[in-house]
């Protein structure tokens, strides 16, 4: 008996699916099958663009975050009187910023990066050459980097 009443619900399955699928036409099928696939181009799109962008942002901050602590360990080097070590680490600060904005588009970010990295080398080549130099300015390249950090 079970078995009969299995074979007889199998058999109203396959008549209304076979029924559903009568009443509707092979176009309408198609046309759903051809939207979706374009639903999923786009976002397979916004996804590797959203992807891309989160990169960027987190190589530019990632850059940020380590040309603040060049900046910083200069500046105790400075206050130390140690002429060639803070101009080394400003020189690895304008390399990480050059890094952190090589290869990307122009943005008014990058480009706020980029001024940052020429003030650092006009820095760093003043220590280089021994000239005094107040902290203020270092001070001020430091908040300007926060300020690029908060962005």
């Amino acid at each position: 008996m079970l078995k009969f009443l299995g074979t007889l619900i199998l058999i109203a399955a396959s008549f209304g699916a076979g029924y559903y699928v009568g009443q509707r036409p092979v176009g309408t099928l198609q046309h759903t099958v051809t939207d979706l696939q374009e639903s999923i181009t786009k976002l397979s799109r916004n996804v590797l663009d959203t992807t891309q962008g989160i990169e960027r942002d987190l190589r530019r901050r990632q850059g940020l975050v380590d040309a603040k602590s060049r900046v910083v360990q200069a500046k105790a080097n400075l206050f130390d009187r140690n002429f060639g070590d803070a101009a080394k680490e400003l020189g690895e600060a304008v390399t990480v910023l050059e890094l952190a904005t090589k290869g990307a588009k122009a943005d008014p970010t990058l480009d706020a990066v980029r001024e940052l990295a020429s003030a650092l080398r006009e820095v760093r080549l003043e220590v280089a050459m021994g000239k005094s130099m107040p902290m203020k300015r270092l001070d001020e390249i430091q908040l300007r980097l926060d300020k690029e950090l908060s962005r």
